[in-house]
């Protein structure tokens, strides 16, 4: 009876806001195996918005966030943060 875990980035989306910038929702998988049957799976969420410090991400992320995160883009959340 082995048990093992698992952390997989399981989804990445890329969603424009109404504001006018992107940002990038990346879904987190915890999977719980005994003997290769999952027993558990649990999921994490975070967002990370254009300003993002993309260096603690996996490298999946970062470069899927690399292309979408412009100047244009940055310079859409910088104004909408402005704003609040």
């Amino acid at each position: 009876m082995a048990l093992t875990k698992a952390t997989t980035n399981d989804k990445i989306e890329i969603i424009q806001l109404a504001a006018g910038y992107p940002v990038v929702q990346v879904r987190t998988a915890t999977i719980i195996a005994e003997d290769d049957v999952e027993i558990s799976r649990t999921f994490h969420r975070h967002v990370l918005t254009p300003d993002a410090d993309l260096s603690g991400e996996d490298a999946d992320v970062a470069a899927i966030c690399t292309p979408v995160f412009t100047d244009a883009a940055k310079a859409a959340y910088a104004a909408a943060q402005a704003e609040e």
